[in-house]
């Protein structure tokens, strides 16, 4: 008979061999397919290590072009982080309205901007920044890039704004509002603190989305980001597969900083809130009765004769 687990009944010991047959087989396709793909690589000279030198040795690819890249980057993503998130947040909050004249607005702007691809709203931004806007060329597509990436991610986040609110336990508002509390008070001071935490983990995924797709900024609109400069790097200095793995660490090292980040403050938010409660212990409750702060139980004892 096999060991409960919580969730399940723990493997016997057939299953573990079985297991243990599968991750066997399971490595052994894996290594394969890195010992071909290595063979074919080394067969067509994209491993030779004068393609690969001039990331280690050459400053002017940074100063030329990756920096340039990464800072335009960063700029475009921080731009749309700032203004997708309170926008997101106040859609979010205005779908949860009971005013019907805000609720179905809020809705239907999110719903509508959910639904369009963020490639067609950055073309679409451009488009309109070109025909109706005195926006210099220059400009223009860094404006298209946080215009698109706003407007979809703001609408993401809303829903991630109302799923962390309405997952809250009902009693959380009545409370606020059997001490007197006004809608915004209660949404302000009691709702969003508390769904804040749950719905970091949602909140730093679409952060991620958001540094990630300003990368199609340089594919359609002639942004010059970090993923655009990769021809560049490729025609003066390195191989094609050298310059697209440059970029890809350079995006997994910006994403987990961020998500790094992410994970500390949420650690900081849970730990502030156990500690927000103080517990009195016996004896300071002992030591407050005696100095007449708080009135203690009748003690029990021999207390002066008031017989007559």
């Amino acid at each position: 008979m096999s060991d409960l687990s919580v969730l399940y009944d723990a493997p016997g010991p057939r299953a573990r061999r079985r297991n243990a047959l599968y991750a066997v087989l399971f490595l052994a396709v894996l290594a394969g397919a890195a010992w071909w793909i290595y063979g074919r690589l080394t067969d067509r000279g994209e491993l030779e290590w004068r393609l690969w030198e001039p990331i280690f040795t050459d400053s002017r690819l940074w100063t030329n072009f990756v920096l340039p890249g990464l800072k335009d980057t960063l700029v475009a993503a921080g731009l749309s982080m700032a203004i997708a998130l309170p926008l997101g947040a106040l859609l979010g909050i205005g779908r949860l309205s009971d005013h019907r004249w805000i609720r179905v607005p809020a809705g239907a702007v999110v719903e509508f901007f959910r639904a369009i691809p963020v490639l067609l709203l950055m073309l679409f931004a451009n488009e309109a920044y070109f025909q109706w806007s005195s926006v210099t060329s220059d400009l223009r597509p860094l404006y298209a890039v946080v215009t698109g990436l706003v407007m979809y991610n703001a609408s993401v986040l809303a829903e991630v704004v109302r799923a962390g609110v309405l997952a809250l336990p009902r009693g959380q508002a009545d409370a606020g509002r059997a001490i007197g509390m006004r809608k915004g008070q209660i949404m302000s001071n009691v709702l969003l603190p508390q769904a804040v935490t749950s719905m970091l983990p949602a909140i730093v995924s679409q952060l991620v989305v958001i540094v990630k797709d300003t990368a199609l900024g340089g594919q359609l609109v002639q942004y010059t980001e970090l993923r655009s400069t990769i021809g560049d790097i490729d025609n003066n200095f390195v191989s094609l597969l050298a310059a697209f793995t440059l970029i890809t660490v350079i995006y997994v090292v910006l994403n987990f900083l961020l998500t790094s980040f992410a994970g500390w403050l949420e650690g900081r938010i849970r730990r502030g809130k156990r500690g927000t409660g103080a517990v009195l212990s016996t004896t300071t409750t002992d030591e407050m009765d005696v100095a007449g702060d708080v009135p203690g139980p009748p003690r029990l004892g021999k207390g002066p004769d008031t017989r007559t």
